[in-house]
């Protein structure tokens, strides 16, 4: 009898594993399971043990904060600077950290109170699910951390570098220099760290970086705007053309710079209005105060004046005026008294010009204005201002229908007019 021959072993489907959107439901349901089964002391003693563990967990968060706190504290004042406002700004720039760090800790709290209930939530986390959570919150967590240190640590090292710094039109360069810095190193990490969890994730980064790079050619194709002005920003802190504290004027606004971003300069004007420009539309800057400033004086004095003498009043208050204790620092060069400029309708215009440090100018000049002035009334310097005379027409003036305007401005009614004739 031949052998009757086996019948083919069916393949066996590899078994699937499940999603982590299963493994959290089937979790729940055990936990569920379980703590439905509890007597009601033993509940109540676990619910005891969890509300102490919660309260413990918000007792370590009040305290992180205090001890930072603290040494927020003492590191201002170590360093000289202003308290309330480096605490201000340490709180805004580590807003997210704290976020995360509070979520961590009450994740671990949340873990034993699961545990004190009689649940097992290690061995759901020592999965294969459980693990690759814990390591996206991980890259997650580094991450944010890395951006915000490497901001603070940026901009210390900026501002020290400026600190130490002898030349004040330097230390403006580098802290101009700052944000872009810190711009460019914060979204390298940004990057490194989103395609870090894309990839922990389970997605392959070679294929998305292509495409990301094909995107990135059609945005760049329709952001040129945005690069235009990256990259004018660029040049002008590296040419050193303008910084932050100059005075400056850009089409018809002028003002301070008061900050440097990646894309714009801002300005801030005498009364407190705030002019934002971005970089490519900020094609001609006058820089007022960049290395030297300087001021003109445009002084009219009468025709019957003595010009050498009112030249010697000028000379001897520009002199006064560099040895005062308070405005002499300011002026770096002699006054140059130019001499006659104009001889204009009502006067004669006197030309001076004074250098000073960079952004003192205004400052000097008010001061010598108002000395001049002093001096001009002491010598008996007369400085002419324009009048108007108004002469009245001698002659009534005849207008049309009859009525006249008599000498003054005063208007008069002829006897023929009606309103001239007496009462029937």
């Amino acid at each position: 009898m031949s052998a009757v021959p086996a019948a083919p072993v069916a393949a066996t489907p590899e078994a699937v594993k499940p999603s982590l959107a299963e493994q959290l439901s089937a979790f729940g349901r055990d936990a569920w399971a379980h703590l439905t089964q509890l007597d009601p002391g033993e509940a109540g003693l676990n619910f005891l043990v969890s509300a102490a563990v919660i309260l413990g967990a918000l007792g370590l968060i009040w305290l992180l904060r205090r001890l930072f706190d603290r040494w927020v504290r003492r590191f201002a004042a170590s360093c000289n600077v202003d308290v309330a406002e480096t605490e201000k700004r340490t709180s805004r720039a580590a807003g997210v950290s704290w976020a995360l760090v509070r979520t961590l800790i009450l994740g671990a709290a949340l873990l034993l109170v699961i545990g004190v209930w009689g649940i097992d939530p290690w061995a759901w986390i020592s999965g294969q699910a459980g693990a690759r959570l814990v390591r996206l919150a991980l890259i997650l967590v580094l991450v944010t951390a890395l951006v915000e240190v490497a901001g603070f640590v940026t901009r210390r090292f900026v501002e020290g570098l400026a600190v130490r710094s002898r030349d004040a039109r330097r230390a403006a360069q580098i802290r101009s220099l700052g944000p872009l810095l810190t711009g460019s190193i914060q979204g390298v990490l940004i990057v490194v760290g989103l395609l870090t969890f894309l990839s922990e994730m389970g997605l392959q980064v070679g294929p998305l970086l292509a495409s990301a790079g094909v995107v990135g050619l059609a945005i760049g194709f329709g952001a040129q705007t945005l690069v235009k002005d990256f990259l004018t920003g660029v040049f002008l802190i590296a040419e050193d053309a303008v910084s932050v504290g100059d005075n400056v004027r850009i089409g018809d606004a002028s003002g301070t710079v008061e900050a440097m971003t990646l894309r714009t300069i801002r300005l801030r004007n005498m009364n407190g209005t705030l002019h934002i420009f971005p970089y490519s539309e900020a094609q001609v800057i006058h820089n007022r105060t960049k290395l030297f400033s300087s001021y003109i004086f445009n002084l009219q004095v009468s025709y019957d004046t003595d010009i050498d003498r009112a030249l010697d009043v000028m000379r001897e208050v520009a002199e006064e005026l560099r040895g005062d204790a308070e405005f002499g620092p300011m002026i770096t060069r002699p006054f140059d008294i130019l001499g006659v400029d104009e001889l204009a309708d009502s006067g004669i215009v006197l030309k001076a010009r004074v250098t000073t440090t960079p952004r003192d100018q205004w400052k000097v000049g008010r001061e010598y204005n108002r000395r001049i002035k002093r001096a001009f009334d002491r010598e008996g310097i007369e400085i002419p201002f324009p009048t108007v005379q108004l002469v009245a027409p001698k002659q009534p003036v005849r207008l049309q229908g009859g009525d006249e305007t008599a000498a003054g401005g005063e208007e008069t009614r002829s006897a023929a007019s009606p309103e001239a004739r007496p009462p029937s």
